[in-house]
């Protein structure tokens, strides 16, 4: 039976901004908007059944700054004013159905290619890796640097025109931020690279754009990976980057663990959780954040006590859009996959979404 603390209340202390419960859809990739970049139905209708479900706080999927910084089809885009109708159509649904929103905030970088952009991705330097598919990226110029900044602080003007309860800087997973943070992707030798402290600089400039482009209500937190192999990024730097951000005033960390239940590669002997990790890192004050293999209340009970504020579900929220309200019922156990597709479009996903789930390894069942 889940303890009480999960589906209580909580707030981030700055702008007094109050949570129904500690559940969290984090953002997940789902290919439904339009071609433009516009909202669809497909995409309002998951998820505000997520909203309607209980999750406390919402967030959509990975929704790029610029033209350039696409990284897939069907992603959301907050890149033009022509997309803040549907925008504003999408935050005041989920304020009607009692969530807090968010919109994540990103730029692909290297993972922008060139068949959706029309251009060579730019990266922090230009870089190999021996992956199917990668595009080698010519390396940002000072320009590229500047004027994506003024992107993200643009793209969140818009989400709080829109009416979105704040933003989520997407710092990992690879895309363009963590690209600048890692070693590897990384190799400039001017005020952009080399030391972690420049390497840091453009995501904590992005932050500052993004404090600057909105009202002071406006909640700005960031996501990072604990660490990104192929790209340099290891642990101790993201806990440093952490701290830093608390420093800067952010108004939460999301730590996107993967596994929040294995120890990092970085330390294999270490029984800590890698949500203690940064929760020492980031202080006891600000609002912590943490997804990675939660499937059940009980896990999640975990990841709070390791020291999160707030759990956040991914794969366990596709099948389960009312998770957080069947959580309340003694013994309950989410719907694992594989799921029939029928399963899903009851779920609220659409077709393009349900098409991309048969990508992920027994997820979908064979049934049409």
């Amino acid at each position: 039976m889940t303890t009480p603390k999960l589906l209580t209340p909580t707030s981030f202390p700055r702008t007094g901004t109050v949570l129904r419960n500690r559940v969290a859809l984090a953002a997940m990739t789902n290919k439904q908007s339009h071609a433009d970049g516009k909202l669809s139905e497909d995409e309002l209708g998951w998820l505000i059944a997520r909203a309607r479900g209980g999750f406390g706080l919402v967030t959509t999927c990975a929704a790029h700054v610029s033209r350039d910084g696409q990284g897939w089809d069907g992603e959301l885009g907050v890149f033009e004013d022509a997309q803040l109708p549907g925008l504003a159509r999408l935050a005041g649904a989920l304020r009607a159905e009692g969530a807090v929103s968010l919109v994540q905030i990103f730029h692909g970088g290297v993972r922008a290619p060139s068949r959706l952009t029309g251009q060579q991705p730019f990266s922090a330097s230009a870089y190999r890796l021996d992956t199917k598919g990668f595009e080698v990226p010519r390396a940002a110029t000072l320009e590229d640097i500047e004027r994506t900044i003024a992107a993200f602080g643009g793209a969140a003007r818009r989400c709080a025109e829109a009416g979105f309860d704040g933003v989520e800087i997407h710092g990992a997973h690879g895309y363009l931020i963590t690209q600048f943070l890692g070693t590897i992707s990384n190799t400039r030798d001017d005020e952009w690279g080399g030391s972690l402290q420049n390497r840091a600089r453009f995501l904590r400039r992005i932050v500052a754009a993004v404090r600057q482009a909105t009202p002071d209500g406006f909640l700005v937190g960031v996501r990072i990976s604990p660490e990104v192999a192929e790209q340099g990024v290891e642990l101790g730097d993201s806990l440093t980057v952490a701290g830093w951000l608390a420093a800067d005033g952010v108004d939460f960390v999301h730590v996107s663990n993967w596994d929040s239940f294995q120890a990092p590669a970085a330390r294999p002997d270490s029984a800590k959780p890698l949500t203690t990790w940064f929760r020492e890192a980031v202080g006891d004050q600000l609002p912590l954040i943490a997804t990675g293999g939660v499937w059940t209340p009980a896990q999640a009970d975990q990841v709070l006590a390791h020291g999160a504020d707030v759990v956040g579900l991914g794969r366990a929220a596709i099948g389960n859009a009312s998770w957080p309200r069947d959580a309340a019922r003694a013994g309950w156990e989410p719907a694992r996959p594989p799921y029939s597709p029928e399963h899903l479009r009851s779920a609220g996903l659409g077709e393009e979404m349900v098409a991309y789930m048969r990508l992920w390894p027994e997820f979908v069942t064979d049934g049409r």
